[in-house]
């Protein structure tokens, strides 16, 4: 019965998904181009709040735990588990103070209204995971780029998305790039549940009665430890907290 409630619920959901992404395009380009850099973060945030918060429709709730443990005006590295597309919505929007810029497949930086346009000038990085040559400047310059404007970013080193809410084995390479080249950064990690139960049922329909829950484990700086002590700490930390 539960699924068969969903079929309708779920068309709903991505109408309105659909809607946003495409109304958000042009206010997006707008933003960017007559304004600047804050009114184009202010439209991705605004635009992140309405595609997490249709959610309700599903009967899903979403929360945020110990965000104030995150310290302010520094660099910021989040690593977290990665279980699906509303991972990156709900660390948008949550964590929109911080200015998160994402470490992205190249896949997503077209095609897509408001999301494709978002990563290419928002701030956030492509990387073509079939040329791990590529990906070296790229995170390069993130790091760079958080280093010199005490903004954030976020990578998922795991790699891919988890089907089942099941952590897979975290690759070190990326996050190691981040911390060689923003070494004043604090990392944060991070810890999600419940985001894969979404998309349980795959793409259509969406699972209902959701509880996301995002939970903030202490920051580590980068300077205060040697890069094997900070990664496993972080994978510990992460790992602890998701609930399988």
């Amino acid at each position: 019965m539960k699924k068969i409630l969903s079929y309708p619920l779920s068309l709903l959901v991505y109408l309105l998904f659909f809607f946003f992404i495409c109304l958000f395009h042009p206010i997006q380009w707008v933003c960017l181009n007559l304004l600047g850099y804050q009114a184009h973060k202010k439209s991705v945030d605004v635009l992140n709040f309405f595609l997490l918060h249709i959610l309700y429709f599903t009967f899903s709730t979403f929360k945020v735990e110990n965000r104030e443990l995150i310290p302010e005006g520094k660099p910021l590295i989040f690593v977290s588990n990665h279980q699906g597309l509303y991972d990156i919505i709900g660390i948008a929007w949550f964590l929109r103070k911080f200015h998160p810029k994402f470490v992205s497949k190249i896949e997503l930086g077209k095609g897509i209204p408001s999301v494709s346009y978002n990563l290419r000038y928002g701030g956030s990085v492509l990387i073509d995971r079939k040329d791990p040559k590529q990906a070296l400047p790229v995170l390069k310059k993130m790091g760079e780029y958080i280093e010199t404007n005490s903004r954030s970013t976020v990578i998922f080193p795991e790699g891919t998305r988890t089907r089942d809410g099941h952590p897979k084995a975290f690759a070190p390479n990326g996050l190691k790039i981040l911390c060689k080249y923003a070494p004043d950064a604090y990392v944060v990690p991070l810890s999600i549940n419940d985001s894969w139960k979404v998309f349980r049922y795959g793409n259509f329909p969406l699972g209902l009665g959701n509880n996301l829950l995002f939970t903030v484990h202490p920051p580590i700086k980068v300077s205060e430890c040697d890069f094997n002590t900070l990664f496993e700490t972080t994978e510990k930390a992460i790992v602890s907290g998701i609930n399988v």
